[in-house]
Order: structure tokens, then sequence, then C-alpha cells
């Protein structure tokens, strides 16, 4: 069973003071991409976990403090970002080519 509290677009409930938050949307030129793969990677490039994109373009990942590459990959292109991580909440977008 996953430890991860409950997925979905509200984080009622979640002690933001504890827990880190990498969340965002996944886009092409400007528009949501559903069912994309988002993987979550360690500052050494390891792969971590992953999800799948919400039907607009949504995913969220609860994670350690540090520095984090999200890499999405979906038909027709992917993207790469890479970010520092705090506790609370952590806005990331994804572009696609």
């Amino acid at each position: 069973m996953c430890g991860a509290p409950p997925q979905g677009r509200s984080l009622e409930g979640v002690d933001l003071a504890r827990e880190t938050v990498i969340q965002g949307h996944v886009l092409r030129a400007g528009n949501p991409v559903p069912s994309a793969y988002i993987r979550l990677l360690d500052d050494n490039g390891e792969f971590t976990a992953e999800v799948q994109s919400s039907a607009d373009g949504y995913f969220r990942f609860f994670a350690a403090p540090g520095t984090w590459t999200l890499r999405a990959l979906s038909p027709g292109g992917g993207g790469e970002r890479t970010l520092s991580a705090d506790r609370g909440v952590n806005e990331a977008e994804l572009q696609l080519s």
C-alpha cells in the first residue's frame, strides 16, 4: 500500500509544513496534455516515481525536499524540467515539444 495521501486537486488535510508537494500541468502549445507519463527523477537522475497526467494535464507528486527532475513523455514528444523543491507546494509547468 502506498503511503502517499489520497490523490486529487484538493490539499485539504495535507500538512504543508511537513510535506513537499510537486504539482503542475503538462502543456503542448498552450494546451493541456492528457495521459502523459510524468517521471520524477532524483538529483542523480535515478527513477523515483511516475504518474499519468489527468484529462486537463494535471499531475502531483509527494516527495522530499531537494532537487528533482520532471520528465514528461507522450505521443509526439516530451519535455523535461529540473526544480529545487522545498516543503509546501512547488508548482511546475512542463512544456512538451
